[in-house]
């Protein structure tokens, strides 16, 4: 046989993985095939691929008769909007998907060039877990990826996008990487299947319901987007990463074209309601601010008594947290704390300027919330906005209560500029509360102690219920009106980007985990 002939059918026998049935039924369950993927995720004609005709060695259990090139993964690299990407595939049409070592040779080769050459990396996982018949030696290769997980956090983005079963050990580098996606229906994610689940607590549970899509959205935060199907996570995929820089060392790529609803400016002043107690949607105040349709939150369904994500300003990208009123009245809480808390260690690791919109009444009160950690998951917020070099500028829209305001991106723990809208009350507690404290006894002694309650709640908040007192002090930098915001916040960040911070010198801080 002529050699080139014989290179061009190793290389179409690399395409098919296992074979047109297995694609088939791939295709009937919904879900494209590995190479389809990439197809889809890369710019058009792009894709390089790497190993395409790598197979494992090993000969247990009948191994030695069932090689395909590629060994059930596609790897290799091309562009996203003409920027250098890293990509693996995992191909469920061959052995499931399972992880050899020699599959996961490739996917570390991967990884190590993505580090070197200080480019993003896309895991798209879809696999059946450890390939059993290799044993150890597959669990080894696991940990090989693990350890590169943990060697480029915070050095290059790392996205996961489950798009089929991750079980097992390999769950653990998806959520090591920075941003899981995963794929209503068809993709689940858990450490040990309904099976063992029942035969040790004896729960009876679906897969779906223990590790869907939905279940992580919602329950455990483990998934931060969730599509509807292959084609819409791969889109949300491509579109995130124009948020983001190629590395730590590089800023996220700026726009020169942008939009922004100049009526927006107008609007503002009406969404917060006269009743300080009554609750509005903060997305409301962060969409008047950014440029239109700018706003990509993160972790939409999980802790939705804070928001964040990406939006931006003038074409520049930032990251956003904000309190929600609409939730909980926007009170920090364990997961809203780790919602926030991982979100800003992102945006600090590479470069993304951030502001925060504060309207919090302070930390979830109650024996559960106590007893599972708030002291030390709430430090976790604080210790994130704390460590933070990047640019920070807060607005506080309405209250800013306790300690809740010194942990939402305060002057005192960093912030480079801190604004107030005239409708911030700044102090230690609500006024009710607070009087209930301070005249505790005149209370008390008053012939009518709820009229005495009521006079002395109006003189603190007549007196502290207001963004003044700060702003005697230099808390608060200046007090604006709503429809100042953006422009201070557009002339803020731009004073803001040749910010240069250094913390003091040491292996790694000792958060509080």
């Amino acid at each position: 046989m002529d050699r080139n002939q014989h290179l061009i059918e190793k290389r179409e026998s690399s395409k098919i993985g296992g074979g047109e049935a297995r694609i088939k039924r791939q295709h009937d369950q919904g879900k494209l095939t590995a190479r389809e993927r990439v197809t889809l995720l890369l710019d058009e004609g792009s894709f390089q691929e790497i190993g395409a005709l790598v197979e494992h060695t090993s000969t247990s259990f009948g191994l030695d008769k069932m090689k395909f090139p590629g060994d059930g993964v596609v790897t290799g690299f091309g562009t996203i909007h003409g920027r250098l990407i890293y990509v693996f595939s995992q191909d469920f049409t061959v052995l499931g998907g399972s992880l050899s070592k020699t599959h996961a040779d490739k996917i570390c080769r991967i990884m190590d060039l993505a580090m070197k050459n200080g480019a993003p990396l896309i895991g798209l996982n879809d696999s059946g877990g450890a390939r059993i018949q290799e044993g150890v030696v597959s669990l080894a290769g696991y940990a090989d990826i693990f350890y590169r997980n943990t060697r480029a956090s915070g050095v290059i983005p790392q996205l996961s996008v489950i798009m089929g079963p991750c079980a097992g050990g390999a769950v653990y580098s998806p959520a090591l990487t920075d941003f899981v996606f995963m794929v209503e229906d068809t993709s689940y994610m858990f450490v040990t299947g309904p099976n063992v689940v029942k035969t040790v607590t004896h729960e009876e549970v679906t897969s779906e319901d223990l590790g869907g899509a939905k279940a992580h959205a919602e329950k455990s935060g483990v998934n931060h987007f969730t599509a509807g199907n292959d084609v819409e996570v791969i889109k949300q995929v491509r579109d995130i990463l124009t948020y983001m820089p190629q590395n730590a060392e590089e800023l996220a790529p700026m726009t020169t074209q942008f939009e922004f609803t100049t009526a927006k400016n107008k609007a503002i002043q009406s969404i917060l309601p006269d009743n300080v107690n009554l609750p509005y949607d903060i997305r409301k105040v962060v969409d008047s601010l950014i440029d239109d349709d700018s706003f990509r939150e993160v972790h939409e369904d999980f802790a939705k008594n804070i928001v964040v994500g990406f939006a931006r300003l003038e074409g520049r990208t930032i990251g956003v947290v904000a309190n929600q009123p609409a939730a909980l009245a926007g009170v920090l809480d364990i997961d809203s704390s780790r919602k926030g808390a991982r979100f800003v260690r992102f945006c600090d690791a590479f470069n993304i300027p951030l502001l925060v919109v504060e309207d919090v009444p302070g930390f979830l009160p109650g024996t559960d919330q106590e007893w599972r950690g708030i002291i030390s998951h709430g430090a976790k917020l604080l210790y994130a906005f704390a460590e933070a070099t990047v640019p920070r500028i807060t607005v506080i829209t309405r209250k800013a209560y306790g300690g809740a305001f010194d942990v939402m991106n305060s002057k005192s723990i960093g912030a480079d500029l801190n604004y107030a809208w005239p409708t911030a009350e700044i102090a230690v507690m609500g006024a009710k509360g607070a009087a209930e404290i301070i005249f505790k006894r005149e209370i008390a002694a008053a012939d009518s102690p709820e009229d005495k309650w009521k006079e002395k709640e109006a003189e603190y908040a007549d007196m502290f219920a207001n963004p003044y007192r700060a702003a005697e002090r230099g808390i608060i930098d200046e007090v604006i009106l709503p429809e100042e915001t953006r422009a201070k916040l557009i002339v803020g960040f731009k004073m803001l980007e040749n910010k240069v911070e250094s913390l003091p010198k040491k292996k790694h801080g000792n958060i509080p985990l």
